[in-house]
């Protein structure tokens, strides 16, 4: 009997699964590690490159007020433009890029992560642009309607101009750290901040003042020390990410879309509510100038700048809370998103508080580095006494911003901060005409700051960013 063998049977080939790259280590940490420790150690070098970032206006502030009067009220008036460029490109915008980027690498798409750095440099160009645009062709209506008139607006004029000229420089500075920052990575950035803020306290009154060959520039000097500074930033920090040392690298490719939406869809929302807390600031400090004159607004806006002091001081712990929660939501670790949420809010509150109250207490300690001004101190001192005490609300409320962001959840935060303005300049022009009463008008800013912290605290703990599915991250072709 002859037996024949089986005919063989084809088998298809089984094409293997396609593997994950590994997780980076610094990934894994904000997935894993515990939260407080975790946070203290990434918010220390953020902490410190905000406040750096802050000191650079402070710094130029301090040898400012050595020009007089007319100088520091023409600083305080392109002072809110300048903080709302730092506040949309590093915490807006960036807090976008940071989240986009966060969230990519905590699910696991590596490839997304490096095309949204190209994204991120291009929209911060662009955007830097336009708002340099803007201030530049309409600076003098504006700082005008602020209050400013004679030589504080011919001031203004001067610092604006050279100031915004520069304006895309910091933006491409701001995008680059915040890309950093989204790999959880704070020390890079804080380290070249610091050692550029550094340089400014030789550097501005150099230029001022002028020294040897150098010509004393006025006012200009310390716009052009302020340049200088963005200079040396973006080529340092692009020199970083460039050199491919960064988790997330840089690669040319087309540019798509879905992925600038990724970006946009957070920053854009969060650039509003950076417009809302500026806009807040430059509305009652003009209801100032008319309610008292040019050395109102030198109180006032002096006074005003140590709230601005705690946006770098929270946006330290914000850096943080927004590569923390995208990290974690992208993973789909919601209860440890809100956990983060909560812890980096009581630190800030707490911390703005002390400041705030310490602040009311003696607040010459403060007005006097700036000047002696009997008006500008009188009117600055009933401000810090008046919102002081309300600091603390500020602070936990702007926590659980960043960490919307993170999130990419920001409708809720953005209604808050509208309610807040509302209060602040409604309610502040209500009583300022009831009343002709600058402290009324000041408690009214307190109270929107108390509405603001408030508001976002229940928000979140009503769990708005669950409420509806997130939209699922573009994938990289």
């Amino acid at each position: 009997m002859n037996i024949q063998a089986p005919a063989p049977v084809a088998v298809a080939p089984v094409e293997s699964a396609p593997v994950a790259p590994p997780m980076n280590p610094r990934t894994r940490l904000l997935l894993q590690a515990p939260i407080l420790p975790t946070l203290l150690r990434m918010a220390w070098p953020n902490v410190i490159i905000m406040f750096a970032q802050a000191a650079t206006g402070l710094i130029e502030t301090f040898w400012v007020g050595r020009l007089g009067t007319d100088a520091l009220a023409g600083v305080a008036l392109v002072f809110p433009g300048v903080m709302l460029m730092q506040m949309i490109s590093a915490g807006a915008l960036g807090g976008g890029i940071s989240s986009a980027i966060a969230r990519a690498l905590g699910g696991g798409r590596r490839d997304e992560a490096d095309a949204l750095v190209l994204h991120a440099i291009v929209i911060n160009i662009l955007l830097g642009a336009c708002f340099a645009g803007a201030v530049l062709i309409f600076g003098r209506p504006l700082y005008a309607a602020m209050g400013g008139e004679g030589a504080s607006l011919e001031a203004a004029l001067t610092y604006s101009n050279v100031v915004f000229s520069g304006n895309v420089l910091l933006w491409v500075m701001n995008g680059l750290a915040s890309v950093i920052r989204g790999t959880g990575n704070m020390l890079v950035p804080a380290l070249v901040i610091c050692v550029g803020a550094l340089a400014l306290v030789p550097l501005s009154p150099l230029l001022i003042f002028g020294f040897g060959p150098i010509p004393p520039m006025g006012i200009a000097g310390g716009a052009i020390a302020l340049v200088l500074f963005y200079v040396g930033g973006t080529c340092v920090l692009g020199w970083y990410v460039l050199s491919g040392r960064n988790i997330a690298h840089f690669r040319l490719a087309p540019l798509r879309w879905p992925l600038a939406r990724e970006i946009l869809r957070v920053g854009a929302v969060a650039a509003v509510s950076s417009i809302q807390t500026n806009l807040t600031i430059a509305m009652t400090t003009a209801l100032a100038g008319m309610a008292a004159g040019p050395q109102a607004v030198a109180g006032f806006g002096t006074a005003a700048r140590l709230e601005y002091l705690l946006v770098p001081l929270v946006f330290g712990l914000g850096g943080p809370l927004v590569a923390l929660v995208g990290t974690n939501v992208g993973a789909g670790q919601r209860e440890r998103a809100l956990r983060v949420a909560w812890v980096g809010a009581a630190i800030a509150g707490l911390l703005c508080e002390i400041i705030g109250v310490s602040a009311a207490l003696a607040p010459q300690a403060w007005l006097g580095l700036f000047g002696d001004d009997a008006q500008m101190i009188a009117v600055g001192s009933a401000y810090l006494r008046a919102v002081g005490p309300f600091y603390g609300f500020f602070g936990f409320g702007l926590a659980l911003y960043f960490a919307s962001q993170g999130a990419g959840r920001l409708l809720w935060p953005l209604l808050v901060g509208l309610t807040r303005m509302l209060v602040a300049i409604g309610g502040g022009w209500v009583v300022l005409k009831l009343t002709g009463s600058l402290a009324w008008m000041f408690l009214a800013v307190g109270l929107a700051l108390l509405t603001y912290g408030v508001g976002l605290g229940i928000a979140v703990w009503m769990r708005v960013w669950f409420r509806k599915p997130s939209a699922r991250s573009p994938r990289a072709a």
